[in-house]
């Protein structure tokens, strides 16, 4: 056993204690406890009894189970607690990263993005690779271990770019983890450059990427992604992105996009397939429920798809991760809630219904900003900490891949670090909004391939 594995079952085994000298919690029959369960409807307590017992669920009970509500839902939520505590235990990770949003110029005009601006509109931008790569520098020097790296699709783009800005990133840090390029991106690096999906993952890998965001995925249904998002990667060219991924050794992330036009049963049907895909190919390091955030989405703003939602509600939200929890639990152990969709509060309380991980400090978030949410752009480590103490569970710090960095004591008093003390300064890393607005970092399109990627002089 590791060091680190040591600290992480020592850390347990002292809160599996802390549990048991409290033996009057217990429940005992007859007691009002029982009168409560007996409030849960015979269809949920038998899908949750199959759960709990080791059963994987259909996706017809995926569904019941995120149409649950009241007693039905807190149970949902419990049962999901109590695999997430056998699955995992009680740590909860985070990874300290930063976001490269490089450019938004993009060809596509996805209708939940309010991110992406034409080659044609006065806010498009794309960094120069001094400043791609100063931004990666300042990451490295803060605590950084991570960089995500996800843009548009700028016209005419020069087809190695993402090798290219791979290879710049991991010649200068070495040891700096790049989780980059969406399955969308590498569809496109494929195709501009003239290379196999294959080819081009094999290209990416020799550079320096170590994983891929599983981002792109919205809901894997055809049907529905050709009224939210037409034109955008199909679901067979996702999954063949995906697996062909895991095939070379490549891990990915894996993420559900939910509260727009989609039912329980589209929500329910993708959870189902991203345990079937992860049963073949193994290379899903967590699963990513992601609120859609519908204050500035263009098909919001512009009423462009019918009886598109507001994004989802408390509850939705709160189902989604459960049932989430219950059908992916035991073949994608790590699910993550993220406090740029969820804010830090709706965050915290998902860890009590099966979530593990509160995802990365980010510095710069950009694409759920620009879409309205306004939770920000930077969680500094010290902060996520608090928020798993007041949990009650167990901070650690994690790599990209969930190896565990370092395990902090629950009366530990770490101090302030590197990034801790950076975030203190609002203005140090600057926001999506001023960097639309800078000419400096303007885009321009001179109607070549390789030329279009360029900023301003």
């Amino acid at each position: 056993m590791s060091p680190r594995d040591a600290d992480v079952e020592d850390a347990q085994r002292e809160q599996r204690c802390e549990r048991s000298s409290h033996p009057g919690l217990a429940p005992e029959p007859g007691r009002p406890l029982d009168r409560l369960l007996a409030g849960i409807t015979p269809q949920v307590a038998r899908i949750l009894d199959r759960a709990l017992s080791g059963a994987e669920i259909t996706a017809g009970e995926a569904e019941h189970l995120l149409r649950a509500t009241g007693p039905d839902l807190l149970a949902t939520a419990a049962a999901a607690d109590h695999l997430r505590r056998e699955a995992v235990g009680e740590v909860v990770t985070y990874v300290v990263n930063r976001n490269i949003n490089f450019t938004n110029v993009c060809i596509k005009g996805c209708g939940f993005c309010a991110f992406s601006r034409s080659f044609r509109e006065e806010e498009g931008y794309f960094l120069p690779d001094e400043e791609i790569l100063r931004r990666a520098r300042e990451a490295w020097e803060l605590g950084a271990t991570e960089v995500c790296i996800q843009a548009g699709l700028p016209p005419k783009m020069d087809g190695d770019l993402y090798i290219r800005l791979t290879r710049l990133i991991k010649e200068a840090i070495p040891g700096l983890h790049i989780h980059g390029f969406s399955p969308e991106e590498v569809l496109y690096g494929a195709v501009r450059s003239g290379r196999t999906i294959r080819e081009y993952l094999g290209e990416l890998k020799a550079a320096g990427v170590g994983s891929l965001p599983g981002t792109a995925a919205e809901i894997l249904d055809d049907e529905l992604r050709d009224r939210i998002s037409p034109g955008r990667i199909r679901t067979a060219q996702w999954i063949e992105v995906i697996t062909t991924a895991h095939e070379l050794g490549i891990p990915t992330t894996s993420t559900m996009m939910f509260g727009h036009a989609e039912t329980p049963a589209h929500q329910a049907r993708h959870l189902v397939l991203l345990r079937d895909l992860q049963r073949r190919s193994g290379g899903f390091t967590e699963f990513v429920p992601l609120s859609f955030v519908h204050t500035e989405a263009p098909m919001w703003r512009k009423r462009l798809v019918p009886g598109l939602r507001p994004g989802p509600t408390g509850m939705e939200v709160l189902r989604v991760h459960a049932t989430a929890r219950i059908v992916l639990g035991r073949a994608i152990p790590n699910l993550q809630a993220s406090w740029v969709k969820e804010g830090h509060r709706l965050a915290q309380l998902l860890l009590a219904a099966g979530a593990n991980d509160l995802g990365g400090t980010l510095i710069n978030e950009s694409i759920s900003t620009a879409a309205g949410a306004g939770y920000g752009q930077l969680v500094p480590p010290a902060e996520l900490r608090r928020l798993i103490r007041d949990a009650g569970r167990i901070p650690a710090e994690r790599s990209t891949t969930y190896g565990i960095r370092r395990v902090f004591a629950a009366d530990e008093n770490e101090g302030p670090g590197p990034l801790d003390r950076a975030a203190e300064d609002a203005a140090r890393f600057g926001s999506y909004h001023a960097l639309i607005k800078m000419d400096r970092f303007r885009y321009r399109h001179r109607g070549g391939q390789g030329a279009a990627a360029s900023p301003r002089a």
